[in-house]
């Protein structure tokens, strides 16, 4: 009946041939997932490539073994039976939800799928009273707890120290061409492009209700054409600069929130009190942009400081004499 109505068997309901199935369907799917890792990861990680590809022999190895014990026991015809047939049954996340995440993320999500793997066939072996079938799962948990430690010493021999110093450098210089540097980007030309318009538009009417709806039209005007721009301008391919829909998404959101900083002070319905909070946000604006050059750009805090804050301070002053023109 529930599978019936859900299109899926439950794991109690499988038999020993069934879960035998399950878990050759399995170990093909982890090692298919292993080398579309290596393959992902080898222009710029090629020792953790190389651990990838031998983590899909270890997978190749245990599925023969499988398969021998399914021919042993119930001859050379395996059922089509895949997790997703299996209600309750571990997933694997879509490779490609994975491959823009870093080097890191994606050892960590091995590292899971090895743990995921044997914990199932654990608890699914507590709650069997068939010997057999008890037996079975926990030589499924075996082999993968076998898997978990085997990538242990997989990593072990492939990242040696400079192997991974070299990996760790290049995975921050990912993350600085795909987050930190459009980012910055999004943020200094909201924080920035944006003072002349709104502090024009405060002295120029003395509305702060008015002051806000053309900060935030500036803000979200300015995210949505920083965005398209950044996705636009490079595919990433030949840069490494990482996904463009990445990119111009946080570029155009960053830009959104570097306006919306001191434009949402004119909620405030008091003038000054209003113009004095906003004048304090482009302060700690400007600084936090400066920070964030010397953090990940390596630039003189110094030197990031006056180039951002001049330049600031021009586009406010513009914004202000024409504002009180």
């Amino acid at each position: 009946m529930f599978s019936r109505l859900t299109g899926r068997r439950r794991f109690s309901d499988l038999t020993e041939q069934e879960i035998l199935a399950l878990a050759i369907g399995s170990e093909e799917e982890d090692a298919r997932i292993y080398r579309w890792y290596a393959q992902t990861l080898r222009a710029e990680f090629p020792a953790s490539a190389d651990a990838f590809e031998e983590m899909a022999a270890e997978e190749d190895g245990h599925r023969a073994r499988l398969i021998d014990l399914h021919k042993k026991r119930f001859g050379d015809v395996i059922p089509p039976l895949r997790r997703e047939h299996v209600s309750g049954y571990y997933h694997r996340r879509p490779v490609w939800m994975m491959e823009h995440l870093g080097i890191d993320r994606i050892r960590a999500e091995a590292a899971r799928m090895e743990d995921e793997a044997r914990d199932f066939y654990l608890s699914a072996a507590k709650r069997t009273q068939d010997a057999d079938t008890r037996k079975l799962l926990g030589d499924l948990a075996a082999a993968e707890d076998g898997h978990a430690k085997a990538w242990d010493d997989i990593e072990g021999r492939h990242l040696t120290e400079d192997a991974r110093s070299e990996e760790d450098a290049a995975a921050h210089r990912r993350f600085v061409l795909t987050y930190v540097q459009p980012g910055l980007a999004g943020l200094m030309d909201g924080s920035v492009s944006t003072l002349a318009p709104i502090f024009a538009a405060a002295f120029a009417t003395g509305d702060t209700g008015a002051t806000f709806l053309v900060g935030l039209a500036a803000s979200v005007g300015a995210g949505i054409s920083m965005g398209f721009t950044e996705a636009a301008s490079d595919d990433g391919v030949i840069s490494g600069r990482g996904s463009p829909v990445v990119r111009g998404i946080v570029t155009g959101v960053m830009t959104t929130l570097g306006g919306l900083g001191h434009a949402l002070p004119y909620l405030i319905p008091h003038f000054w009190t209003a113009t004095v909070t906003a004048f304090v946000l482009v302060f700690i604006e400007l600084w936090a942009i400066a920070w964030i050059q010397n953090r990940y750009m390596e630039t003189p805090f110094w030197r990031a400081a006056m180039q951002v804050v001049m330049g600031g301070a021009l586009v406010l002053a513009a914004g202000i004499l024409i504002g009180q023109a």
